[in-house]
């Protein structure tokens, strides 16, 4: 483990491969860590890439550095994040992959700071929240998989959260990824991460703002109007999606997200593999990150 500090966050991250290959950022969700990427990260530093596998806010080791700097989880936190942290390491630009939260970081980038980014693999396509749309109900089978975000808008969430952090995460973890199987050992490893003094005020700022529930981080204010304007992506791109995710499943037929693509773009669905897609389908990003000239110099 390594950290380097941005002007916000001391950010603890794994590297691997050549210091001066390409750089390749790999960024997870919620709930999970960097061990997400134990089965990508390998194979790509064996292609000559520079890989750089980052805890996020409120994961593992990374820490705040003022106390007082608002706990917050939005988007344009992430986002900022992303940036702030090629910024410290002096990467100019960097292929990136992401899902969950990690991959809304890495599409806000692509979006917004396109020349820092070469190329994008980002599970779920497009996911830049609509928060100004967000009050509109989806239809019924889409509401009852977002339980847990109704759960953290209340205090009783809040409390659930804190104290049953483990237990909450492996119900998620079944439902969203039904085909994954983690032993123990390998769970707890990952649940580490959530023992971070600010994971529980992160997570419940994320998915109350995203709602508009609470106000956002005064600092962000810029990027978040920029993102309510819902930037295309124009860098080249391959959208995962795996077709047992159990939060959002995967569109048949049509791309939902093909029109916020304006660069080149492909879509691919992937076979048994869950919300969770880069431990359960590994190889699939690796493929695609390859393909989109990751390890090319």
């Amino acid at each position: 483990m390594k950290t380097v500090r941005t002007a916000v966050l001391e950010i603890a991250y794994e590297e691997s491969g050549p210091p001066d290959g390409p750089a390749v950022v790999l960024l997870h969700g919620f709930p999970d860590d960097v061990r997400a990427w134990d089965g990508v990260a390998p194979p790509l530093a064996a292609a000559g890439c520079r890989v750089l596998v980052p805890w996020l806010r409120g994961y593992g080791a990374t820490r705040f550095l003022d106390p007082a700097t608002p706990r917050s989880g939005q988007q344009a936190a992430l986002g900022a994040d992303l940036r702030d942290f090629l910024d410290a390491l002096g990467i100019a630009r960097a292929s990136l992959a992401g899902y969950d939260w990690g991959g809304r970081a890495a599409c806000i980038a692509a979006a917004l700071w396109p020349a820092r980014v070469r190329a994008l693999v980002s599970v779920n396509g497009y996911t830049i929240q609509d928060i100004a749309a967000a009050a509109q109900p989806a239809d019924v089978e889409a509401e009852y998989r977002y339980w847990y975000q109704w759960y953290f808008h209340t205090e009783r969430g809040r409390a659930g959260l804190a104290r049953n952090r483990r237990a909450l995460a492996r119900a998620l973890w079944r439902l969203w990824s039904p085909n994954l199987h983690c032993d123990d050992a390998g769970f707890e490893r990952t649940a580490q991460a959530w023992d971070n003094p600010d994971h529980v005020e992160v997570v419940i700022h994320s998915y109350r703002h995203r709602y508009g529930v609470v106000a956002g981080d005064p600092a962000l204010e810029e990027i978040e109007r920029r993102l309510a304007a819902r930037p295309p992506i124009g860098v080249p791109s391959i959208a995962l999606d795996g077709a047992t995710d159990g939060v959002g499943p995967a569109p048949v037929g049509s791309d939902p997200h093909r029109r916020d693509f304006t660069g080149p773009y492909q879509r691919r669905l992937v076979p048994g593999a869950g919300h969770f897609l880069p431990r359960e389908a590994p190889e699939a990003v690796i493929a695609a990150l390859l393909e989109l000239g990751a390890a090319v110099t």
